[in-house]
């Protein structure tokens, strides 16, 4: 079963589950994979459909049912480049220093390829914005290489197929709509095609109601999500996001995070994503790999190789419990404890690598600790956020 098959097998079974919402973007996805206007018009039709016909639940699931169908039967026979491990960009002991600071991003090797998503943790100040804007050119390393491993004719071309977007963006003026049905001409869709797949983008991203809107109308988490259409209407090979998570609520975060990951593996137009955020947890479930920075250095990945977790010498949990620091110093030392520490108001408890989750959970439950929280962070970039 090819990658094609595999993901419309997942697409279809969301009609089974009555997950509409999720079922359209995906709808979306193999639409504008076609690259064929006569099914662009089809989806925008249902999408027009369904704005006047949200509760004949029948007739929904008969119309997905159709499209769907006949999506199938085209992109199955559409050619899929057997090469899905492309790397589009390498660096190469990158170093980026600066003459009036103590502060120095790097060196730092790693790879982004096709499909990949690629997630930058740490504290504020730790240099991934900077690395952001020196992979896209915005910045010039001090020593180190750069590598983009995809055609382009001069530096106008290469910014177009690799964005970059900031967490703060310009202002502009005019409609949602103007403003992208305008971007989508300037890199060559005019006519019925540009008004099909801005309509397409719009509904992908979850701005269609807000066509209208203008810059001041939007909130933040609105305005980045319009970043991200006027994007992908560039059909860049990679996405450089600066903290895209950093105005949405817990909710909205885990479904953008969605987005970029369907939008990054399509099998017909698979693009790379790197994308800073202070969200760990959230990027660590979406992400292929995750770089930490330390004072511009990152400290969970070996140079010279592609990003790689070190081996894990320890065995950490983070909890939450009403016991005194002391109660459960004095129970988990049966489990030879090396350190307990409070951060954040969140315990974090190192053991030897021999122990495991299930000894601790044991122990927990023989002793009645109470826990009203729990995470094993042995292989999460979280325990080189602790001192």
């Amino acid at each position: 079963m090819t990658i094609f098959q595999t993901q419309f097998e997942e697409i279809k079974k969301l009609i089974n589950y009555e997950d509409f919402s999720l079922l359209t973007k995906r709808v979306i996805d193999l639409t504008l994979d076609t690259e064929n206007l006569v099914y662009y018009k089809k989806t925008t039709e249902l999408l027009d459909w369904l704005d006047l016909n949200t509760n004949s639940k029948e007739e929904i699931i008969s119309r997905y049912t159709s499209l769907l169908d006949e999506l199938y039967s085209f992109l199955i026979n559409k050619p899929i480049d057997s090469d899905n491990n492309k790397i589009l960009i390498s660096s190469y002991n990158l170093i980026k220093s600066y003459k009036r600071s103590n502060f120095a991003l790097g060196p730092i090797s790693f790879t982004v390829k096709e499909g990949e998503i690629i997630g930058l943790v740490g504290e504020n100040g730790n240099g991934k914005t900077t690395l952001l804007r020196s992979l896209c050119g915005e910045l010039q390393p001090t020593a180190g290489e750069i590598k983009y491993h995809f055609p382009y004719r001069n530096s106008y071309d290469l910014r177009s197929r690799l964005i970059y977007i900031p967490q703060r963006t310009n202002s502009w003026h005019g409609s949602l709509l103007s403003n992208l049905r305008f971007t989508a001409a300037s890199y060559g869709i005019v006519g019925k095609e540009n008004e099909l797949i801005v309509e397409l983008i719009i509904a992908r991203m979850g701005l269609r109601q807000y066509r209208t809107y203008g810059w001041k109308n939007l909130s933040s988490g609105y305005k980045m999500r319009f970043e991200l259409a006027r994007a992908l209407l560039r059909r860049p090979k990679l996405l450089l996001i600066d903290e895209p998570l950093a105005n949405l609520d817990i909710l909205a975060q885990q479904v953008v995070l969605d987005d970029f990951k369907d939008i990054a593996r399509s099998p017909f137009r698979p693009l790379g994503i790197v994308l800073s955020s202070q969200q760990l947890y959230e990027v660590e479930k979406t992400s292929d790999n995750v770089i930490f920075l330390k004072k511009g250095s990152p400290k969970n990945i070996e140079q010279d190789t592609d990003v790689i977790y070190k081996e894990v010498s320890k065995f950490i949990i983070e909890f939450e419990s009403s016991w005194k620091q002391d109660d459960l110093y004095n129970i988990l030392k049966q489990l030879e404890l090396e350190k307990i520490q409070i951060n954040g108001g969140t315990y974090v408890a190192s053991f030897p690598a021999n122990i495991s989750q299930d000894q601790f959970l044991r122990l927990v439950l023989d002793q009645q600790i109470p826990i009203t929280y729990f995470r094993n962070i042995s292989n999460s970039t979280r325990r080189f956020f602790l001192s």
